[in-house]
């Protein structure tokens, strides 16, 4: 994998119909091929909550790395999602919880990422494999495709970029933004993909796009805004905005504007565009959140073009 962030049970299928439609009729063993990412450390500023926001990436990830299950009196498992099977993982992460509905991420509380990874991305390929009418069994692991393999299909997420960012956008999607972060330095510089790559290849954008004095305003060591060390200051982002504008029917829109927003503890962010068409920008690092009202205020005109209040 070459760490698509839409690679869900939809497309899973998918690929495997097209393997059958190619003659194979029996898959054995899995491997999962994660070398196209060498990261240095999972993002920084992730935590270890089971919250789909906290999943670990990498290369080749399946379903967001998230599972949506129910958990029923006598502890049986079952999934959610009708185009994803219940699978071993679900019955392991939900053995132990009370009855309800639950979505979270594959590694609650840590994991070895890598592995936990690598093993749910092959029990959906396994499990959807027989949907497809493709017989087999066998174990699992994580190994590099040999350089002679000979290529069978090679599968291109039905969803164009423009999608993917709507989908980023919509749903503020960490795991989708720290994936096209990372594609972006390996595409520029090579795979595997780094953080390092990553961080000088959007910089490098950010100059050309922004010029060097902005662009040196804006600091980041991940693509979700998740770190506490990333950096920008309003006038920044404003510089941002208005070349963001050509695609900025992407943003919701949410009271008369198209918004948006940023959040963790102590920081409450708004970005986007007012009817008007004029970029906002509200940036609070403070404890009670009243974005809110200052979005308010600058709707109703009682701020000046730019601002700073400390």
């Amino acid at each position: 994998g070459f760490g698509d962030p839409l690679l869900i049970s939809e497309e899973v299928l998918a690929i495997l119909r097209n393997l059958h439609s190619r003659g194979v009729q029996t898959i054995n063993s899995i491997y999962i091929d994660d070398s196209a990412f060498a990261l240095e450390h999972q993002p920084p500023g992730r935590e270890t909550s089971s919250n789909p926001y906290d999943a670990p990436i990498g290369a080749t990830v399946v379903n967001f790395n998230s599972v949506a299950f129910r958990v029923f009196r006598n502890h049986h498992v079952r999934s959610t999602e009708p185009q994803t099977p219940t699978l071993p993982i679900m019955r392991e992460l939900g053995r132990h919880m009370s009855r309800g509905r639950y979505l979270i991420n594959i590694c609650p509380g840590g994991c070895q990422p890598e592995k936990t990874m690598a093993r749910f991305t092959a029990q959906l390929f396994r499990s959807l494999q027989h949907k497809a009418g493709i017989g087999g069994k066998g174990g699992f692991g994580r190994k590099k495709a040999p350089a002679h393999a000979r290529l069978v299909y090679f599968h291109k997420n039905s969803r164009n970029l423009e999608e993917v960012l709507a989908s980023m956008l919509k749903y503020s999607s960490n795991f989708i933004a720290n994936l096209l972060y990372l594609t972006i330095g390996a595409e520029k510089y090579g795979y595997p993909a780094t953080w390092a790559k990553a961080n000088r290849a959007v910089h490098n954008a950010l100059v050309s796009e922004l010029g060097m004095k902005t662009a040196t305003l804006i600091v980041q060591e991940e693509g979700a805004g998740l770190s506490r060390n990333n950096r920008v200051t309003a006038r920044a982002m404003l510089g941002a905005l208005k070349k963001f504008r050509p695609h900025g029917e992407l943003l919701r829109k949410r009271r008369h504007v198209r918004i948006k927003s940023g959040t963790m503890k102590g920081i409450f962010n708004y970005a986007g565009y007012l009817s008007d068409g004029k970029a906002f920008v509200i940036l609070l690092n403070q404890q009670r959140n009243t974005r809110g009202t200052v979005l308010a205020r600058i709707q109703r005109g009682g701020y000046p073009r730019y601002a700073s209040r400390r």
